[in-house]
C-alpha cells in the first residue's frame, strides 16, 4: 500500500489509518531504545519478592531453637553432674524486708572432674504427702563469697569452679509450697557451663 502525505495537517496515512506524530512518539515504533528497555516488568519483581520472602522464613524456621523444658518439668541429670557431687545440706528461714519469709538451702559443691565449671543450673524438688506433683523450682546455683557480717552470694562464672575445688553454696526460695513434707528437697544438677 501506498503512503500519502497530508500536506495541510503533517500527518501519515498507512493503510488508511492516520497516526499524528504526538502519538507515533507515545506509542513508538515497536523497539525499545533508551531507559525504558532497562526496566524489569512489575512480575518480575513480584517473583524476586516472593524468592526473598521464601529464603527468609526457610532460614527463621532452620533457626529455631527446640523451645527450652518448661522450669517446673523435671529434667535429666547433665553429663557433668557426676563430677559435682552436692553435700553437706542445710535448711534455714529469714524473714524478708517486706515481712515475707526467705527459705535457704545451704550445701556443698566439689568438682571432681577434670573441667573448669562457670555455670551450673540446678532443679529443687520439694515432695508433699498429699499424692500431688512436686514443686520443682529450676535457679542457677549461686557461691557463698563470705559470710561476716552477712550471708553474699555470687554466681559461679565470678569465680568458676576450677578441679578439685571445693565450695559453699546457697539456693534461696522466696515462698515454698504449704504442703511440702518439711523433708529435706531433692537437689539435682542439670545443666553446666564448662570451660
Amino acid at each position: 500500500m501506498s503512503e500519502v502525505r497530508n500536506a495541510t495537517s503533517g500527518e501519515d496515512k498507512q493503510d488508511g489509518l492516520e497516526q499524528s506524530g504526538a502519538e507515533a512518539e507515545i506509542f513508538g515504533s515497536g523497539t525499545l531504545n533508551g531507559p525504558d528497555e532497562r526496566r524489569l516488568p512489575y512480575a518480575a519483581w513480584g517473583v524476586a519478592a516472593l524468592i526473598v520472602i521464601v529464603v527468609v522464613g526457610a532460614l527463621v524456621l532452620a533457626g529455631r531453637k527446640k523451645p527450652p523444658a518448661a522450669p517446673d518439668t523435671l529434667q535429666p541429670a547433665d553429663a557433668y553432674a557426676i563430677s559435682l557431687p552436692l553435700s553437706g545440706f542445710a535448711m534455714s528461714e529469714a524473714e524478708n524486708l517486706s515481712g515475707g519469709k526467705l527459705t535457704y538451702l545451704d550445701g556443698h559443691v566439689k568438682n571432681v572432674g577434670d573441667r573448669t565449671v562457670a555455670g551450673v543450673t540446678v532443679q529443687v524438688v520439694f515432695q508433699n504427702d498429699e499424692a500431688l506433683a512436686p514443686l520443682i523450682d529450676t535457679l542457677p546455683l549461686t557461691l557463698i563469697r563470705m559470710k561476716e557480717p552477712y550471708i553474699d552470694t555470687e554466681a559461679v562464672s565470678a569465680e568458676p569452679l576450677k578441679p578439685g575445688d571445693d565450695r559453699e553454696f546457697r539456693l534461696t526460695f522466696e515462698s515454698v509450697p504449704e504442703n511440702w513434707n518439711q523433708q529435706m528437697p531433692e537437689v539435682r544438677v542439670i545443666g553446666t557451663q564448662l570451660r
